[in-house]
């Protein structure tokens, strides 16, 4: 089966082309499709570098909204979602994730950090359907009719919908890694008002009201 990976990325230069590095490195991935969502940095300059295919958008549309374009982009069976800020990632993660799919013994996989920063070791313990690292069957996608309006509420909305599908989910432990923190990225003001922003929007999708475009 075909498998293609989608980066969602915004504003993530330091980190995206290890992620890419990883990814290229899996023998198991055939595409790699970085979404640069409307940064204003170099992440699709060192997105290309790296050797990812790259779709621009012309400004911020969210994560739902991009990981819906990524889709769009490639007939792949299997997709495998990674955030773009991900530290420690390593081939040997990435078959993990992808193994049940591709034996057809799960529908997705959802990974779950462990053994790395105790802060984002906690907060997936705590809620691990947040959790940005998923392998999914592409049917699973195409059902969704909220994908591109869910904002930072993809994988809640994944979650939600995989429940009510009675999909096979298997929750897979990803040790030794972890992800850079909006307050190192943004400093702590802005990383702090960015992180609000993310759980607002989460609620707002929980609540069933739709966000505007971004």
């Amino acid at each position: 089966m075909v498998v293609a990976v989608i980066i969602p990325a915004y504003n993530e230069e330091r980190t995206v082309a290890r992620v890419i590095r990883a990814a290229r490195s899996s023998p198991a991935v055939s595409r790699i499709i970085v979404v640069n969502d409307g940064s204003t940095d170099r992440t699709a300059a060192f997105a290309r570098k790296a050797g990812a295919e790259v779709i621009d958008l012309p400004a911020n549309m969210g994560k739902g909204a991009a990981v819906a374009e990524g889709v769009k982009a490639t007939s792949a069976e299997i997709l495998l979602l990674l955030d773009a800020d991900l530290v420690g990632l390593r081939p040997s993660h990435i078959q993990a994730l992808l193994e049940p799919v591709l034996r057809d013994e799960a529908d997705m996989t959802v990974g779950v950090f462990t053994d790395g920063r105790k802060l984002t070791d906690f907060s997936q313990r705590l809620t691990p359907f947040l959790s940005g690292q998923r392998a999914v069957k592409r049917e699973v996608l195409e059902a969704m009719t909220d994908l591109k309006s869910c904002g930072y509420g993809m994988e809640v909305s994944l979650s939600r919908f995989a429940r009510h599908a009675n999909l096979r989910v298997f929750y897979i432990p990803l040790r030794r890694i972890s992800q850079i923190m909006k307050e190192e990225k943004r400093g702590v003001v802005r990383g702090f008002a960015a992180r609000m922003k993310m759980y607002w929007e989460i609620i707002l999708f929980l609540l069933g009201v739709k966000l505007p475009p971004q």
